[in-house]
């Protein structure tokens, strides 16, 4: 119990020294989201205006593209169980940089702007379980939270940067900044190709025994919890896009995206300890409360409301998303690129769910003249849904914890003793 209440080392003294090898990937995970950035957040806006698609359409299409790139992590957290964590990143660039050389001749036939879609997606769905199994592996739990913060704030500096670059030109000049990204994708697989191996690490898996299943030793409340936060988060990363350019305009939307990733990139460090220590319960508390706050602010629709209620909503799931990947991994019994493949797959079929119902939503709330109310109904269901949570987590907290269960990653306590960097 004394290593809840420990303080734990400060942000520098568990970030350094960091080796070569980590501080490449931490400037990868800057220009990996500085890339994909430069595109994604205009995708509706693009499918919508340039090529004329309905916003019933496009909510499906963000759904699946959603579907894709979450919930393919659990796959990907396999394949880097499997094959290792640097072959898996060096495919996963692969497969993404032909996606972003697909949207570049997507601009001669435009059906195949969907499929490019889906195949960044793919890329980014095989990555980031790698990518973050790398950046932690070997390191102690108590320096993690520093390390995973270290590196969500690389990718929402990234995230921050690319809408700014591009919000000019994705509309009128789309073919130079497609290909712009896709010779960066390229430069960004070539060094991944040279980080060394972490295979040694890892204890050869015998042929006389079988693999786990892909869901095996999953932490159910994370996991629940992790579905239901991008649920609700996904309505404001889905939708905010139309709704803040038409209500001012592109280059005011990523003033907001500005906004939102700066307040990852110095926040969840610097509270990353915090988080740690934070009751599961408090945790999930303040970050739904965020949400819905945040949400109901984007209903007056004013610039002031949309800079407020993104922020706002940003807070919550600084949260809500680093906490849940925590405890996740103090819980389950499996390897780190399992454990996130798994966190993925939730946040998958919450982002898919919020585009399918979303879009609906939205579109039904255009016809009608008044989008408002969506950001309220959102609002609503950031307070009303949480609550099953908490029955979730009295029934995980009855099950019985036997030597050698697998069962036991679905209790409070079931993995204080796991190792770090399994």
């Amino acid at each position: 119990m004394g290593e809840r209440t420990n303080r734990g080392p400060g942000l520098r003294a568990s970030l350094f020294p960091l080796t070569g090898p980590l501080r490449f990937l931490l400037l990868s995970s800057f220009l990996i989201p500085l890339g994909s950035f430069m595109v994604l957040p205009f995708m509706s806006v693009f499918l919508h205006e340039r090529l004329g698609m309905g916003l019933g359409t496009v909510g499906v299409v963000l759904a699946v593209a959603s579907l894709v790139q979450f919930s393919g992590g659990i796959v990907g957290g396999a394949l880097a169980d499997r094959i290792g964590l640097r072959r898996t990143m060096v495919w996963a660039l692969v497969v993404r940089t032909a996606g972003f050389a697909g949207l570049l001749l997507a601009l001669r036939w435009p059906p195949l702007a969907v499929w490019a879609l889906v195949l960044t997606c793919c890329g980014a769905a095989l990555y980031l379980p790698a990518n973050k199994a790398y950046l932690v592996h070997g390191v102690d739990d108590a320096r993690r939270p520093a390390f995973l913060s270290a590196g969500n704030a690389a990718l929402n500096a990234g995230m921050a940067v690319g809408p700014l670059i591009a919000g000019p030109f994705v509309l009128s000049s789309p073919g130079w900044l497609f290909a712009a990204v896709t010779t960066l994708f390229l430069a960004i697989t070539a060094g991944h190709a040279r980080l060394p191996g972490t295979d040694g690490a890892r204890p050869p898996a015998s042929e006389d025994t079988a693999r786990p299943g892909l869901l095996a030793g999953v932490a159910l409340l994370p996991f629940a919890a992790n579905a239901l936060a991008f649920y609700l988060y996904f309505h404001f990363q889905h939708f905010l896009a139309v709704y803040a350019v038409e209500r001012a305009s592109s280059a005011f939307y990523s003033v907001v995206l500005l906004l939102c990733f700066t307040l990852v990139i110095v926040v969840q460090p610097l509270a990353s300890g915090l988080i740690r220590r934070m009751p599961y319960s408090l945790a999930l508390a303040v970050g739904f409360t965020g949400l819905a706050t945040g949400s109901a602010v984007l209903a007056a629709g004013t610039r002031a409301a949309l800079l407020a209620g993104g922020a706002l909503i940003t807070l919550g799931d600084i949260v809500l998303f680093l906490k849940n990947d925590l405890e996740a991994l103090r819980r389950s019994p499996r390897s780190d690129a399992v454990v996130f493949g798994q966190q993925r797959l939730a946040a998958g079929l919450g982002a898919c769910a919020s585009g399918v119902l979303g879009g609906q939503l939205y579109g039904l709330g255009e016809r009608t003249g008044d989008t408002g109310w969506f950001w309220l109904l959102a609002a609503v269901q950031c307070l009303l849904l949480p609550p099953l949570l908490l029955t979730l987590r009295r029934r995980t907290a009855r099950l019985p914890v036997s030597d050698g269960d697998h069962e036991g990653a679905l209790t409070r306590d079931g993995t204080d003793g796991r190792i770090p960097g399994r």
